[in-house]
């Protein structure tokens, strides 16, 4: 267990858990109720008793667990995160699980296939900078941090038989993705039914009052539930997040490369915030900022009136680089950006190259005269000389070149657009 609350006396609550007490007051305000059981919300379970307890000024233990399954939080992440921060300013107890033993067994919840299990120095490297990562968005030093490798560890046989005796085989095969790959004749291991039982078994340690997480996340987040009444805890509600689209208009997922870290540098970030597609504009803007709502939607409706979706982006990339990296910081990158692309440091009339993979774009490169031969190419990238023009990020292969279209600068003066299809 990490616990870095200061100035809090520590009691006992659980057999492998402990709760800071905080002593701040919860604020009940009916409007900022509703707008915590709305924005970035796809479902609550149940709504009107979750409602009804923070009306009612009771301090609720809102629990959110990530398993370090890569060494970088993404925006995407920052959802449920923002919302723990919501209920953070109500005075509720934010609660934060790095899953560092879930981690090992691995999540199915939106995958196609089996996930292969992990390897647990793998997990250990992932998960040294998540407390840092998340202190961008919640304040540690008044939230609860674990690991749940704490309790999960120093189960029994006997334990897990207990855990796993609340659920039916059933009750997993019902879910659409395990359904779809059993219909498929693909394996589904007897490990992926342990995933849920060890989260919800999270909860049960910690006494959740509310768990956060994903629409893909439903199952496990709802397995807390008959859980904790084993146990004889009162059931926790359920707060689902939507999904985001990420850069190349997918799901984003750290196992794509289709994402914008919180640590992501500045330029970077703002550069690929105005990489991504129109229509992520408005979505963007209620679940991954906390721009006044009434803003998002005069936005929303400029946009309906014919705004140029440019300058929406640029207001969007501008706040969430100031989120993660300062006001400085974003007025700096929002510079640059108008310096490339808005003063016309890019040509009018730069060549346009197209090929059907990205590991053929070398040969149309020498044949527009970019380079002059695949030797080249090589030693700029070696060098860091190729770089996208938007971002400034720099390129180490070409196989990283994303589908789509995008502007690269190559060398010091050659921009050249690549089309991959």
């Amino acid at each position: 267990m990490v616990s870095r609350s200061r100035g809090s006396s520590m009691v006992p609550l659980y057999k492998y858990a402990t709760v800071s007490v905080h002593m701040k007051k919860v604020i009940v305000d009916e409007q900022k109720i509703d707008e915590l059981l709305s924005r970035g919300v796809s479902e609550v379970i149940v709504r009107d008793d979750l409602k009804k307890k923070l009306m009612s000024g009771k301090r609720l233990r809102v629990k959110l667990g990530i398993d370090p399954t890569s060494p970088h939080i993404h925006i995407g992440r920052s959802i449920p995160l923002l919302k723990l921060r919501d209920f953070e300013a109500l005075g509720h107890q934010v609660v934060l699980i790095v899953g560092d033993f879930t981690g090992l067994i691995g999540d199915t919840s939106d995958k196609e296939s089996e996930r292969p299990m992990l390897e647990k120095k793998v997990i250990d490297q992932n998960k040294k900078s998540y407390f840092a990562q998340v202190a961008k968005i919640i304040n540690t030093k008044k939230a609860e941090l674990h690991y749940n490798s704490t309790w999960l560890s120093k189960l029994k046989y006997a334990d897990i038989g207990t855990h796993a005796d609340v659920f039916s085989v059933a009750d997993f095969i019902a879910r659409e993705n395990i359904a779809k790959r059993l219909e498929k004749g693909s394996r589904v291991s007897l490990r992926e039914l342990l995933y849920p039982l060890m989260q919800g078994y999270d909860s049960v340690a910690i006494k959740a009052d509310v768990e956060l997480g994903g629409t893909d996340q439903k199952f496990n987040v709802l397995a807390g539930r008959p859980l904790q009444e084993k146990y004889g805890q009162e059931p926790q509600n359920v707060i689902l997040n939507p999904l985001i689209n990420g850069l190349d208009g997918r799901k984003m997922s750290s196992s794509w490369g289709n994402v914008i870290n919180l640590e992501t540098e500045a330029s970077d970030m703002y550069g690929k915030v105005m990489s991504m597609a129109d229509s992520e504009i408005v979505t963007y803007f209620n679940v991954v900022t906390r721009v006044p709502l009434a803003d998002v939607r005069e936005i929303e409706r400029s946009l309906k009136a014919g705004m140029n979706p440019r300058d929406a982006k640029m207001k969007l990339a501008r706040e969430i680089v100031r989120m993660y990296h300062g006001e400085k910081a974003a007025v700096s990158a929002e510079a640059v950006f108008i310096a490339t692309f808005q003063e016309k440091s890019i040509p009018d009339d730069i060549l346009i190259v197209r090929a059907k993979e990205a590991t053929l774009l070398p040969d149309e490169l020498v044949k527009a005269g970019i380079i002059a031969s695949k030797s080249e190419l090589t030693r700029l990238l070696q060098a860091g000389g190729v770089r996208y023009a938007a971002s400034g990020e720099k390129l180490a292969a070409v196989s990283e070149i994303k589908k789509g279209e995008s502007v690269l600068k190559v060398g010091k003066r050659r921009f050249v657009k690549v089309i991959v299809s």
